[in-house]
């Protein structure tokens, strides 16, 4: 099943268009990766699928529920972490998770196990009676995702959850996403930690001025946009030549894509500078290559 449909999406403010008729599927337990540059329609898109914007043209569904004509039930199965905090600066950080379940008509006798759940998997349960504005921006980051999983949604959105935080609560947060989407969540991740994305997801699409120029399983997308490069090591360093897509650095020799077809005339220019040749080999492009590329 489709956890998320959308369809020929428009967005516009006065004259800027931010989403521009764009279209993509997330399949039921997807972890899927939505890339762009700053401006580049992400977090308004976002914003269309969990009620926070209206558009002017196109349909979203989420598990085949229309977010406009079904939306209480369409809200129900999504959870947002946002880029920005929004927390009630004057409740405890319980009840931060218990007034969240609230709005989605869970009462707190209900719903008290999965907030000693959340609490004690984000390590905030020593800071239950705590009010937000006394928690490090780390500790922020892990109650914006215990807020956005109170209700057990079936599709989970993380607008860059892991900005500002240390290395190892973003390799913590990493394990605990991976663990719950193999038990069934569907996530939708935005992060502009590329190396993220490629570590983390199966799918990737990238937006760029409002429009989707790029939307693919992260293997295939890899795989037919990588260009890569050929690295030569020389015993020794030997005097540049000017040559397109070529790079002499001190014993190395970079090959682009497009110098490739030079390997026989590099080969003999080493030879006669009375070099020879350690070790060749290829390296591939890294996703945030391609993205760089593409998004130029």
């Amino acid at each position: 099943m489709q956890a998320l449909s959308i369809e020929n999406l428009h967005k516009s403010y006065k004259s800027l268009k931010a989403v521009d008729g764009i279209n993509f599927e997330i399949e039921q337990g997807d972890f899927f990766g939505f890339l762009g540059p700053n401006g580049a329609g992400k977090t308004t898109t976002i914003n269309c699928i969990v009620g926070l914007a209206n558009f002017s043209q196109g349909g979203i569904k989420i598990f085949g529920k229309d977010i406009k004509k079904d939306y209480r039930d369409a809200r129900g199965l999504v959870g947002l972490a946002p880029q920005e905090y929004n927390f009630d600066p004057y409740l405890k950080i319980e009840d931060v998770l218990v007034y969240q379940a609230g709005y989605y008509g869970i009462r707190k006798r209900d719903v008290m196990p999965r907030v000693d759940e959340l609490l004690k998997q984000f390590k905030l349960e020593a800071k239950g009676d705590v009010d937000y504005r006394k928690l490090s921006g780390g500790m922020k980051r892990r109650l914006a995702l215990a807020r956005a999983l109170v209700h057990s949604p079936k599709l989970l959105i993380l607008d860059e959850p892991t900005a500002g935080v240390d290395v190892e609560l973003r390799l913590e947060l990493h394990e605990y996403l991976r663990k719950i989407n193999k038990e069934g969540t569907t996530i939708l991740l935005t992060s502009h930690y590329i190396e993220e994305v490629e570590k983390l997801c199966n799918k990737v699409a990238i937006i760029h001025k409002g429009k989707l120029i790029a939307n693919d399983t992260k293997d295939k997308l890899m795989s037919d946009l990588d260009t890569g490069h050929t690295e030569i090591l020389l015993n020794k360093k030997i005097k540049p030549k000017a040559m397109d897509h070529v790079e002499f650095r001190n014993n190395k020799i970079i090959i682009g894509n497009k110098g490739k077809k030079k390997l026989k005339e590099i080969f003999r220019y080493v030879q006669n500078q009375g070099a020879t040749i350690e070790d060749v080999k290829t390296v591939k492009d890294s996703l945030q290559d391609i993205f760089l590329r593409l998004t130029k």
